[in-house]
């Protein structure tokens, strides 16, 4: 199953220094609870979670109310699987602000990875209606890959589109609509929306993979051959590689 976009979890560790209602309310000056919370994030991101787990207790013990320990203890429980955990710090942080729309964009996108789509959508929702934040591109995104669980396609498609008209350069909801034109056998798009994601970030091999079929059907043996190239020389080792090799092949490729 394809993850959420994980760039929720780097942009909410980037934004805790937020001031405004975009992101986490600050806390008094100087509050312990506050400056523990701040370094069991930066443990969090260097991968020592029993040091970040620490700290995060120590926070919330010295202030059982500081919302931006919840949020951000809920994305450690959420990584180390502990869902019902994630899920109660999540819902105390989401009690303690309704409106923090990082919170929001989170907890419907934890709530999405459990299969609980009416509640995550509106979550989404709640989070897009805060005119402040500055990342309303990730959060469709979101709820355009929670939409595809549904599955509901096209509500999916729209809110991708949504999310590229916020930011035409925003890479997870480019690599979205790449991979739903390609399933709906939508060449011309397909390319169009590689070259976009190409201009703004490296290809994986699933991408590459893509571009051979999609330049194949389009009939651009240029094409086909500059993605099958980077594909065999950039990642030989990938699934995707053995079977550009496996189609050629069978069918007689380069």
């Amino acid at each position: 199953m394809r993850s959420l976009t994980l760039v929720s979890l780097i942009v909410t560790i980037f934004l805790l220094g937020a001031c405004t209602s975009g992101g986490y309310k600050k806390q008094p000056k100087g509050e312990p609870a506050e400056a523990n919370t701040r370094l069991a994030i930066e443990y969090m991101r260097e991968g020592m979670y029993e040091a970040a787990m620490e700290k995060f207790k120590k926070a919330l013990e010295q202030n059982p109310r500081l919302q931006m320990a919840h949020s951000s203890v809920a994305i450690l429980y959420e990584r180390l699987g502990e869902a019902e955990l994630a899920d109660k710090h999540y819902r105390r942080a989401y009690n303690l602000d309704r409106e923090d729309a990082l919170t929001l964009n989170n907890y419907g996108r934890f709530l999405c990875r459990e299969g609980r789509l009416k509640e995550a959508d509106k979550m989404f929702m709640a989070a897009l209606d805060n005119p402040l934040y500055k990342y309303p591109e990730m959060v469709y995104t979101n709820a355009g890959i929670c939409a595809n669980k549904k599955p509901d396609a096209e509500q999916a498609d729209k809110y991708f589109r949504k999310a590229l008209q916020m930011n035409p350069k925003y890479p997870p909801a480019l690599r979205e609509m790449v991979r739903s034109s390609f399933a709906r056998k939508n060449y011309l798009a397909t390319r169009a929306y590689l070259q976009r994601l190409q201009a703004v970030a490296t290809l994986t091999p699933e991408f590459l993979w893509i571009g051979v079929r999609a330049e194949t059907e389009l009939g651009d043996e240029d094409a086909v051959s500059s993605y099958a190239l980077l594909l065999k020389n950039k990642y030989p080792e990938a699934d995707e590689t053995q079977a550009l090799i496996d189609w050629e092949r069978n069918t007689g490729g380069r």
